[in-house]
């Protein structure tokens, strides 16, 4: 599709009927159209040149400012064409704009670009050369509501200068606003425009303008989707029989580990092989049609060109779901593609639902069902593991066992021929056993359908995401991985934030947050106690609060009376508490019953406490276990060390309370969660600060 890059004239008018504010101005063709025109414009003026084979006017020398005088511009005039024809004897000369000179303001940015994953995006930033200089933007996916536009220009970090910055007078923040909101509904609702950015935009103490703009518009518009998306249904993974193709006997086989995995599957097991006989104690069966009973999924493992062929006799089966494992499709290139396409509408013939291919399968510990050939299964637990790479769910798996960490459900979406994120996401977002969600992306394939539904299960789950491809070469080997096409990083993270997602930047991050939130749900803000029976941790956690953003709470003089009463003289009288190195398990506990009194006053409490002569690990954890039933808050664990806290710790996992050995991790974590999600009855709220 061919694109065409306005002329400054073209995008003013563009703007201009869009309600955006520009320059007068007006375009000569010739030396005798200057005088008029600029004396209509008036002084001081700014003449540019118009030419499609000249982006860069300045360095042609097809820029001249300052102009004051009719006699000034027609020079001007005969000194750009002068100019550009010496920096490009082949750049056509369409014309040259005249248009008025501003006074100087604060510049600003507004840009916008089409996603291929989520469509048109807008960006906001600081503008001139400190675009580039600082980075200092904001993105948001359209459409757009006014709040959504404050919360952009009040998340710059330039923000302070919109304010009024030592002493300068506070620039019109409702013009900018006015602004924004009048170029995000141009871009939206013109299919044809790709790409913009308008810089500067110049605020003033009073109204603001676009000074000039750069719009690349598609000769034709850009199609949308052809085919609306299909909702899973709520019962496909309600899962009684399954068939796997391709079974086997040989142990290298992936068919042979998935029957494996799936010999302690409570329903009926159907090992498919065209040889029959019997796969480790089940009976084979030669193909799909030759099973006797009903089969709710089947699991297919053989090479991609026989794929085709299998999902045609998986829905003549009556069979709703099939998974794919076997590679060789869109990850592989436009052979693989053709393959994929052919698998999807055979299955869209007979109403199967496709999840993969390429993927590891599905993994649904409380029912005993594991659909793929990892050679581990996880324990059942809280946790819904959403992952489009499957190493990283046998990787992810293996690490949890020792750990204790358990999953309500483990989803491989591969290649998303047909099931996608936001399928999964809904099933978890229903599943009454989850408590938190992580997501492991590499591309969402529709975002704004994504979008819709995440940001309606996050309100009653955390859903956590990490997104791979932050680099340019983790970009490109994301795309060779699953077949995808990766849109920008930060698009990505934009995304996650207006749809109530937390983006973290590691997996353990990703589990640490998942954990203390299904553990113990978002906080209702951000105010925070310390608890500690070890001064240095104390003091690095004033340090890491004020790092992750999290509020130490200033007691009032009563709490701090109350405190004198049961803590030794030499406690910190502040927050953090310091209760003093031989703090006793019965310190931690008077402490907590004053804290639990006080509750209304805080929303998180860490508790740091480490081995010491006087205090009994065991008997601490346990009073940390009855602090947090006994508050409606967020209690973080933070006990520290070796083997005399094994037993402690494993007192507080049975309770569902997350530790964190590291200190700093703790803080993160919650500063994450705060970061972009809060309290209450939303989660999707932000937290008040």
């Amino acid at each position: 599709m061919a694109r065409t890059h306005l002329s400054e004239a073209e995008g003013y008018e563009l703007l201009k009927n869009a309600g955006v504010p520009v320059p007068r101005f007006t375009v000569v063709h010739s030396s005798e159209e200057v005088r008029p025109a600029a004396e209509a414009i008036g002084y001081p003026l700014v003449m540019k040149v118009i030419s499609p084979q000249i982006l860069h006017k300045s360095d042609a020398g097809g820029v001249v400012t300052g102009i004051l005088s009719k006699d000034a511009a027609v020079a001007a005039y005969a000194s750009i064409r002068s100019s550009v024809t010496g920096f490009d004897p082949r750049a056509v000369i369409t014309g040259i704009i005249l248009e008025e000179q501003l006074p100087p303001g604060l510049e600003l940015i507004i840009g916008g670009k089409t996603d291929p994953s989520f469509g048109k995006v807008i960006t906001l930033g600081m503008g001139g050369k400190l675009v580039e200089l600082l980075n200092d933007i904001s993105i948001r996916v359209l459409p757009l509501e006014d709040e959504e536009i404050q919360e952009m220009i009040r998340e710059l970090r330039g923000y302070r200068l919109i304010r009024g910055f030592r002493g300068e007078v506070a620039k019109d923040e409702e013009a900018l606003l006015h602004l924004v909101r009048a170029v995000a509904g141009m871009f939206r609702e013109d299919p044809r425009i790709e790409e913009f950015d308008i810089n500067p935009v110049i605020l003033y103490g009073r109204g603001g303008c676009a000074v000039d703009a750069r719009i690349y518009r598609a000769d034709t518009p850009a199609q949308g989707e052809t085919t609306a998306p299909v909702t899973m249904a709520g019962d496909l993974l309600d899962i009684h029989s399954i068939a796997v193709v391709g079974a086997s006997q040989d142990p290298n086989k992936v068919g042979y580990a998935i029957c494996r995995n799936l010999l302690a599957f409570p329903g009926d097991l159907y090992p498919v092989n065209p040889k029959g006989g019997m796969i480790l104690g089940r009976k084979a069966y030669p193909t799909l049609a030759s099973i006797p009973g009903k089969v709710d999924a089947v699991v297919i493992t053989i090479p991609a060109y026989g794929v085709p062929q299998i999902v045609g006799e998986t829905g003549e089966k009556g069979i709703p779901l099939a998974i794919i494992i076997s590679s060789g499709f869109r990850e592989i290139g436009e052979a693989g593609r053709l393959i994929e396409e052919d698998v999807l509408a055979i299955a869209r013939r007979y109403g199967v639902r496709i999840m993969g291919p390429n993927c590891l399968g599905v993994m649904l510990p409380l029912r005993g069902i594991n659909m793929t050939f990892d050679p581990v299964s996880p324990k059942p637990g809280k946790i819904a593991f959403i992952s489009q790479s499957g190493a990283l769910i046998t990787t992810i798996v293996d690490w949890s066992l020792p750990k204790g960490i358990g999953f309500s459900s483990v989803f491989s979406v591969g290649n998303q021929a047909d099931l996608m994120f936001e399928d999964f996401v809904r099933f978890a977002g229903d599943d009454p056993e989850t408590r938190a969600i992580i997501l492991y992306v590499e591309q969402i394939r529709n975002g704004p359908l994504f979008m819709e539904v995440v940001s309606r299960i996050a309100e009653k789950r955390p859903i956590i995401a990490i997104k791979s491809g932050s680099s340019k070469i983790g970009q490109k080997a994301a795309s060779s991985h699953t077949g995808s096409l990766a849109g920008s990083y930060e698009v990505y993270l934009a995304a996650f934030r207006q749809a109530g997602v937390i983006p973290v930047r590691s997996i353990r991050e990703a589990f640490q947050a998942a954990e203390l939130l299904a553990s113990e749900g978002f906080p209702k803000g951000m105010r925070a106690i310390v608890i500690s029976n070890a001064g240095g941790f104390a003091v690095l956690s004033s340090d890491y609060a004020e790092r992750f953003g999290i509020e130490l709470l200033e007691f009032p003089q009563a709490l701090v009376e109350e405190l004198d009463a049961i803590l030794p003289a030499a406690w910190s009288r502040e927050n953090p508490i310091d209760m003093v190195g031989d703090a006793s398990a019965d310190r931690f506990g008077k402490t907590f019953d004053v804290m639990v009194r006080n509750q209304d006053l805080w929303d998180i409490a860490f508790v740091i406490a480490v081995p010491s002569a006087i205090s009994d690990p065991i008997r601490v954890a346990n009073e940390i276990v009855r602090f947090s039933k006994d508050t409606h808050k967020m209690t973080v664990g933070c006990m520290i060390g070796g083997d005399s806290m094994k037993t402690p710790l494993r007192i507080l996992r049975d309770a569902g309370i997350p530790n964190f050995p590291d200190l700093e991790d703790a803080f993160r974590t919650v500063g994450n969660i705060g970061r972009y999600n809060c309290g209450g009855d939303a989660p999707s709220q932000k937290c008040p600060r």
